[in-house]
């Protein structure tokens, strides 16, 4: 009789989190270089691209890296149900949904042509892929988080932390549209028309402070982060940023405000206390965002004026600020 399978059999090992990781990161690469050819490459006419295999042969990695683990682990015992790596099961779901999304693509680009523009990022079709890519990306950040008893070094960590950069590049991805990296719209002279500028401008900056302080508050929250960590991710996600329009001056972005954040977390220790925690979260979207526009300044120029460029830096802190509270609400009564 086989014996009973032991849990610890099926917990993801070290090397598999990294390869998950390294197939993850080769399918985002193919994500941004696919977004690169979008933007810049007229009449792109056919789904047979270079990007795309590199996006797909990424997808396929990560397929059967699982697949492999599953059928290993079903051979120590476990039921097929239960065979897939703790933290890898959404994984397994989203190849699913990423499959059935890249067959829908084919066959919506050879029945209705290459997007372009907005189109390309709101097609159903390419948000399936998104959906189903974010859930293979995000297994070793759940892993991890279900995983109590490994080390919290940078290497230990790295894994989790280039999982989170992937579910928030994906989803800066989608909303470059109203991101200030490939529309700076403070940048440059002075438009005889300034409401829709300054509207535009504002509102990119609120909507993507948002998003990132909902993902580093997370996990501020939940691991005692080793320096470097913030600048890491906000270092990788500007680069990827840069790849759309091959514009890498937002690096001294990400850097300086992953610095200062990392600097943030040394100083007042990694188990923030709720009065620092909010702190925090006020600080390093307003750093960001202060950053952005000294980036702007020394490179292609500033026109808002000191009461609009400031007053968004305030507004950027706030919005952390309130995500704060999502990511440690107060105690109830």
């Amino acid at each position: 009789m086989q014996p009973a399978p032991n849990s610890s059999t099926r917990t993801a090992t070290t090397l598999f989190d990294w390869l998950m990781t390294l197939g993850a990161g080769w399918m985002l690469v193919g994500l941004y270089l696919d977004g690169w050819a979008h933007r810049h490459i007229p009449g792109l006419e056919t789904f047979f691209t270079p990007w795309h295999g590199l996006l797909y042969s990424g997808f396929f990695f990560t397929f059967g890296l699982l697949g492999v683990a599953a059928w290993r682990n079903h051979a120590r015992g476990w039921p097929w149900l239960e065979s897939v790596p703790p933290g890898y099961r959404l994984s397994l779901i989203g190849m699913l949904i990423f499959f059935a999304g890249g067959l829908g693509d084919l066959i919506w680009h050879t029945l209705l042509g290459i997007e372009a523009d907005i189109e390309a990022l709101l097609s159903p079709t390419h948000l399936i892929l998104a959906i189903g890519g974010t859930l293979i990306g995000a297994g070793p950040f759940r892993a991890r988080w279900r995983h109590t008893g490994a080390g919290d070094g940078m290497i230990d960590l790295l894994p989790m932390l280039l999982s989170v950069v992937f579910g928030w590049s994906v989803l800066t991805f989608f909303t470059q549209y109203a991101h200030p990296f490939i529309h700076p719209w403070a940048s440059g002279p002075m438009p005889q028309e300034s409401f829709n500028p300054e509207r535009m401008g504002l509102s990119s900056m609120l909507i993507q402070s948002a998003f990132m302080s909902g993902f580093i508050l997370l996990i501020v929250r939940r691991w005692p982060l080793p320096f470097g960590s913030l600048t890491v991710i906000l270092a990788l996600n500007a680069g990827l940023m840069g790849i759309l329009e091959m514009d890498f001056r937002f690096l001294a972005v990400g850097l300086p405000a992953g610095l200062a954040a990392d600097g943030l977390i040394r100083l007042w220790g990694p188990s923030l206390n709720s009065v620092r925690f909010r702190l925090f979260s006020f600080i390093l979207p307003a750093v960001y965002t202060a950053c952005y526009f000294g980036v702007l300044a020394l490179t292609g120029g500033l026109w808002w004026p000191i009461d609009l460029w400031a007053g968004a830096i305030v507004m950027s802190g706030i919005v952390g600020w309130l995500i704060s509270y999502l990511a440690l609400p107060p105690d109830v009564p």
